[in-house]
This record gives C-alpha cells, structure tokens and sequence, in this order.
C-alpha cells in the first residue's frame, strides 16, 4: 500500500514537474485497449506474440477441451495475476467452470509453459525514441510451495522476488529488449515469462504466458535483494520516465474510456475468482 501510495504521488509531482496531465496515464497503451470488449484483451495480444513465444489459449466456451494439463484459467482482461486459477485436471476445470455466471468477463484457458524458472520483465519506453527502453528491469519469481507451476502475485504470500538485473551486461538488456520490442510498441508494459536459464532468456528461448498493459506494478519494487532506500530511489526514477513517456501521447479529441470500464470488470472478476478457488478446495 506504501510503495503504490508513493508511487502515484511522484508521479503526480513529476507530471506537475513536467507539465504532463497526470491523468493521462490510464491512455498510456489505449492504443490496445479493444473498446468493443471494454478490456485490453488477452486474446487481442496473443495475436501479437510471435509464434516461437506463443502459449495455445482459447476463449473458454465449455465445450473445447484442452490437450493436456494442467492449465490456466483467467479472465480475458487481467493483470497483476488478478483471476488467475489452475486447473491440474478435466474435474478442477469442470468445477473452474460451474462457478462462473453469465455475467462474468469471459475466460480464458491457457497451456502451461514450459521453463524451469520465472521472470517479469518491467519496461518503461524512452520519451525520446520509441526504439529505445528507460528502464528495462529483470526480476526472477519463486515461491516455496513446492509446486511447479504456482500461481504466483503479490498477494500471494509464498510467492517471493529478487532482481536479477545486474546479472545481465548493458548488451545482453539491449538483447533482451530487441526481443520484447517486436511484440509492440508499449509505453510501459510487464511480461511474464517461463525460461530454463537467464542464458535462455536473453537467447529469445522462452514462453510469454502474461503481458500487462494496465497499472503493470514494477516488481522489482517487491524485491528482497533491495533495500528500501534502494526502492525509494527506483520510485523517484520510474515515475520520472513514467511521467516523461505520457508527455508522448499525442493530442486526440476522443478518448477511450479505460479506467472505470476496467475497475468494473476487475470487481466482477475478482468475486468469480474467489468461487473457483472454493469449488478447487472442496474438489481436493
């Protein structure tokens, strides 16, 4: 709560600072905002990820059936893990299933990826040139319950992070970068990956299962390696390049109307989610 407090205060500071409309933040990636949907949809990105990165997914109809399990279910506009089940078999996906009503934002069933170790990539693009990263933080997931494939979030208290970004040379970021680019061009973004080394990772040899365009939290700020004198600094730095990068968006009459559209679908996702992982407890 601390940490995402003073992040909207410096950036506010930095907007003012830059003469930049601070709420113009929420327009940062309306550019993939499908406003048909109301939602930055997954699907809609699927298409963007090149294929040797790509998970199968599908909209969830509750008829097609994955090849093999386990899987992920999550709801077609999410982030920051938000909504994210797993189902290890056809009973758990039934039951993933059965809690959710008509009413609900539709869901997703994704493949698990392939990878002995996580990360989440945090970009922030240059205001000077669209080619170029700000900021370009690597930070490894792990989490001590003892499954491979968690659920891993914030609020997830197993889950732990540790920035991993300078283990890599100034070379091997700009390596790493080419790679991220080419899905698209993002102001600001996060991107989970599954990769067996670091090596990998740079190599272009993983699986992208998340791509975050909305409020994506730099989880490098979650860091145990860091201390917090160390994070007070990174937060004065992001939310100067955040504020600089939304002095990019250029001038437009109409607008997409992004954040009320999404904190509604985040309220209605967020009460199914709590149903299926009651329906998985009562399965087990």
């Amino acid at each position: 709560m601390i940490t995402r407090s003073l992040l909207v205060l410096f950036y506010i500071w930095h907007c003012i600072w830059l003469r930049v409309r601070p709420w113009l933040f929420f327009q940062l990636n309306a550019d993939y905002f499908n406003n048909a949907k109301g939602i930055f949809s997954k699907l809609d990105m699927d298409q963007r990820i090149p294929a040797r990165w790509r998970l199968n997914q599908f909209r969830d109809n509750g008829v097609q059936q994955p090849e093999s399990f386990p899987v992920f279910i999550k709801p077609e506009w999410g982030q920051n893990s938000a909504g994210i089940t797993r189902a290890d078999s056809q009973i758990e996906l039934d039951a993933a299933r059965a809690a959710r009503t008509e009413a609900d934002l539709p869901y997703l069933v994704q493949e698990s990826a392939p990878g002995k170790r996580e990360f989440e990539v945090y970009l922030i693009t240059s205001e000077l040139t669209s080619d170029q990263f700000a900021t370009l933080s690597i930070t490894e997931v792990t989490n001590t319950s003892g499954e491979d494939l968690p659920v891993n979030g914030i609020y997830n208290k197993q889950t732990s992070y540790r920035d991993i970004s300078a283990e890599l040379s100034y070379g091997q970021m700009q390596q790493l970068w080419d790679h991220l680019k080419t899905v698209g061009y993002f102001r600001t973004a996060r991107f989970g990956i599954r990769a067996d080394s670091v090596q990998d990772l740079v190599a272009g040899e993983f699986k992208i299962f998340e791509i975050n365009l909305f409020l994506p939290m730099p989880l490098v700020l979650h860091c145990e390696n860091t201390t917090a004198t160390q994070r007070l600094g990174m937060i004065y730095r992001l939310t100067y390049q955040l504020a600089a990068v939304t002095g990019t968006i250029p001038e437009r009459k109409n607008r997409k109307s992004i954040f009320f559209r999404k904190l509604f679908g985040k309220k209605s996702t967020a009460s199914t989610s709590s149903e299926i992982a009651t329906h998985k407890e009562v399965i087990s």
